[in-house]
């Protein structure tokens, strides 16, 4: 199989205050854990994203494969809009509460995913709700054939959910919906509607928020090795950190 060569790095442009920024979270603003309970959140961070939040209008917010509860507990006293679970729950701007997008996968096959993945060693099922992910972070040279076994339950089913990849972890989630979706709601709505958008993703779970984000004129920033077409702004999620923090360093010492 050939290697695939690193893609070109770009620097990422300086912010500008009439963008609608969109941030996945991990691999992009938080570093990646063995497990998802097990990721740490730099107290600076919540601070730093506070004040960008600020600076763009309220126009941030998280589009993330992670439940609104789970971002919520993270980033906590934040409460940033956000799309969880890839844009199946979103709370869009101001107070207004978090909202059930689509159906997620029936209980009944979540519990058959759930049941037969237990059979595996070192497999994590993480049931969200509206979203199922199996995790084979410590085993992945099983995510071939946990691909086909997801598909066969999900066939077997007869229900009409997606099996999405990401870094090692397969989910299974409700059809039609994605963080390219996401963000075109954010988009019709205050305070994002007007705004440039720009999209921040590591994996290859974000790829429809970069599609979306450069459809409507924005930006598509990469972080890390994502082999795709587009260049990589980011080496890595701390990269990311620095430059949020030294953004909003920037507008106190009045360079925005």
């Amino acid at each position: 199989m050939p290697t695939l060569a690193a893609p070109t790095r770009i620097d990422p442009p300086l912010p500008a205050a009439d963008w609608a920024l969109f941030l996945d979270v991990d691999g992009t603003l938080l570093d990646i854990a063995e497990r998802p309970d097990e990721v740490a959140v730099p107290r600076t961070l919540i601070e730093t994203l506070r004040r960008a939040t600020d600076a763009f209008g309220g126009a941030l917010a998280f589009v993330s494969g992670r439940t609104i509860a789970e971002l919520d507990q993270l980033f906590d006293p934040l409460r940033l809009p956000t799309a969880g679970q890839h844009g199946a729950e979103m709370r869009l701007g101001g107070t207004r509460p978090a909202m059930r997008v689509v159906e997620s996968p029936s209980a009944a096959l979540r519990q058959t995913i759930a049941n037969a993945m237990s059979q595996i060693a070192d497999v994590l099922v993480e049931d969200k709700g509206l979203t199922v992910a199996v995790h084979y972070r410590a085993r992945p040279e099983l995510g071939d054939a946990l691909a086909a076994q997801l598909a066969a339950l999900i066939q077997e089913s007869g229900e009409t959910a997606d099996l999405m990849a990401g870094k090692f972890v397969w989910e299974v989630r409700p059809m039609h919906r994605d963080k390219g979706q996401a963000v075109k709601s954010f988009m019709a709505d205050a305070p994002f509607k007007g705004r440039r958008p720009v999209f921040i993703g590591d994996d290859v779970t974000d790829a429809d928020g970069f599609a979306m984000v450069e459809q409507l004129g924005g930006i598509a920033l990469p972080v890390g090795d994502l082999h795709t077409p587009r260049a990589a702004a980011f080496h890595d999620a701390a990269a990311v950190r620095d430059w949020l923090r030294d953004f909003v360093a920037g507008l106190e010492g009045g360079a925005s």
